[in-house]
């Protein structure tokens, strides 16, 4: 007599099979994903020199010089440790996008001085910034400089209007400095309806365009624009002359994931915590804590595919605890994952992760950009 088998099921994409090996909170990142999610950014820009990915989202060498080795040269950051990061690991032309003020004026001028090789730029949206950065680098190359508009996020720069032109005629003036383009961040689009969020990315846009017409019109040159988020960046790859700055792509999350289906990404990170005590009949308490998974949105804070009908009932420092009708199924001890809501502030909050491959955690990467400070 001949008995069927049933087939092992196949195990969920995230689990691994040595997380024994693994202490916990831990945030682990997928090679395959990562490379799938680099491989679309490269399809929708159609040329590797378009891409200005964002360090934020990961703040590590490694994903830098895997991006370095796809032939993107260039790098957008939001510190200065971040630029630093990128500067060391392979990029020559790094944008500081946090217009620098105070001790970042002059440490990003010790920064240049120890990369010469690399082109350094910096936004500004304010008269006085270029005054400083114009002193600060006299005798040293020209700082790239870009000015930083205002296209609905009100957060920073200045709107696209003659402000914006007298200031972009000031910057080109002054000697230390060099007039690179403009930047436009349009992070408030993060629109679930791709039509609508088409729509009103071009209606963002066209004062951004309007200004770089006016600015080669009266003979000023404009090198770049570099424009856009992740959410945008497919509207924004349409048009031939813009550079394109997406960061949560790379990792990708459960926010952008539940709201923007027609994105093409995969989510590459998650974060592998264990239940710690079970207080009810219905509760999990797990070490997945403020200090593991950022907190600063409402829930869902973090998603967990094994416990689709979980919802969260009190989060502190190191708990969260969750209710869920499969409880009882679940033993103090016991490894659960969890997909973050916003992936860049989670990683910012883990000293290392944990590289997945081949559904086992085999090395474990720094995340260096962290720190406030490396060595400038």
């Amino acid at each position: 007599m001949e008995f069927h088998r049933e087939p092992e099921p196949k195990p969920a994409w995230y689990s691994i099979a040595n997380a024994g090996d693994v202490a916990s909170p831990a945030l682990l990142l997928y090679r395959s994903r990562i490379e799938a999610n680099l491989r679309e950014m490269l399809r929708i820009a159609g040329d590797p020199a378009r891409l200005r990915p964002h360090v934020k989202t990961h703040k590590l060498a490694e994903i830098v010089r895997r991006q370095v080795a796809l032939g993107i040269s260039k790098a957008k950051c939001a510190t200065i440790a971040e630029c630093e990061l990128a500067a060391a690991n392979g990029v020559a032309d790094v944008l500081l996008a946090l217009q620098p003020v105070g001790p970042a004026i002059k440490r990003l001028a010790q920064l240049a001085d120890a990369f010469p090789a690399v082109k350094f730029s910096a936004v500004v949206d304010n008269d006085d910034v270029a005054e400083m950065l114009d002193q600060e680098w006299k005798g040293r190359p020209p700082l790239g400089v870009f000015v930083d508009l205002d296209v609905g996020q009100h957060r920073t720069g200045i709107a696209p209007g003659n402000d914006a032109l007298a200031l972009a005629r000031r910057v080109s003036r002054l000697r230390a400095l060099r007039f690179r383009g403009l930047h436009a961040y349009d992070g408030h689009l993060g629109i679930a309806d791709p039509e609508e969020r088409a729509a009103r990315c071009d209606a963002a846009y066209e004062p951004v365009a309007a200004l770089a017409a006016a600015l080669v019109a009266g003979g000023i040159p404009v090198p770049a624009i570099v424009a856009g988020g992740s959410p945008t960046f497919a509207i924004h790859a349409r048009r031939p002359d813009v550079e394109l700055s997406p960061g949560t792509t790379v990792l990708w999350d459960a926010g952008y994931g539940s709201k923007l289906k027609d994105l093409p990404f995969l989510p590459a990170a998650t974060l592998l915590t264990r239940v710690v005590s079970k207080p009810g009949p219905d509760l999990l308490c797990l070490d997945l804590g403020h200090k593991a998974v950022a907190s600063e949105m409402p829930h869902p804070r973090a998603v967990f595919p094994s416990l689709p009908d979980a919802e969260p009932v009190s989060h502190s420092e190191e708990h969260l605890v969750l209710r869920t009708t499969k409880a009882d199924r679940i033993h103090v001890g016991d490894v659960l994952y969890a997909i973050p809501w916003h992936v860049c502030p989670t990683v910012a909050l883990h000293q290392e992760a944990w590289l997945v491959d081949e559904g086992r955690a085999v090395e474990c990467w720094h995340i260096l950009a962290r720190a406030r400070r490396l060595h400038w």
